[in-house]
């Protein structure tokens, strides 16, 4: 439950982009002083994991700036401004896998780094894939790879997966998976 007096009483926008906003919101505090918070304001995104078959996954190779590397991840993007997430799910998968899904079904969402940002993250379970063709964005730098749900998961286990999304999303897939077998 939120404390009513933690919301802001400014807000004061410091960077707005493509994907983000960064705003300094001024809080009254239960004892009348004030203090800042610096928030990263984000539409939400969507994480998928793409089952070609029952033990094959698609993941990505994807080339990431931000820390220099390229890492294994599973496919994901940004909701576009009004789009509901189950579109943007469906967007992204061919987008960046070149499959379609004959059935798409939302698991979970998630606060990433609810400390700092406003950004929640839908997890989508994609199945009976047929491929299509991939559509990239320019400023995309990944490749698809199928491997086993088997290695997926010792990639999660040895560290070759860093990407914290794509952790969680594949552990509760499995997880899932481990549910429909008991």
């Amino acid at each position: 439950m939120i404390d009513e007096t933690r919301l802001p009483t400014s807000r004061r926008i410091i960077y707005s982009g493509k994907k983000i906003e960064l705003v300094l919101d001024t809080l009254t505090l239960s004892d009348g002083t004030t203090a800042e918070r610096e928030v990263v304001l984000h539409r939400g995104a969507v994480a998928l994991v793409p089952m070609v078959d029952a033990d094959h996954v698609c993941l990505l190779r994807n080339v990431r700036y931000a820390v220099r590397a390229t890492l294994w991840e599973v496919p994901a993007g940004t909701i576009d401004p009004g789009e509901h997430p189950d579109v943007t799910a469906e967007r992204e998968l061919t987008e960046e896998t070149g499959y379609k899904a004959g059935r798409i079904v939302k698991l979970r969402e998630w606060y990433v780094s609810p400390g700092i940002m406003s950004e929640v993250m839908h997890l989508y379970l994609c199945e009976d894939l047929k491929a299509v063709g991939s559509k990239l964005e320019l400023d995309e730098n990944l490749e698809p790879h199928v491997v086993s749900w088997d290695e997926a998961m010792e990639m999660v286990r040895d560290g070759r997966i860093q990407d914290a999304k794509s952790m969680l999303a594949l552990m509760l897939v499995d997880q899932a998976r481990k549910g429909r077998s008991s």
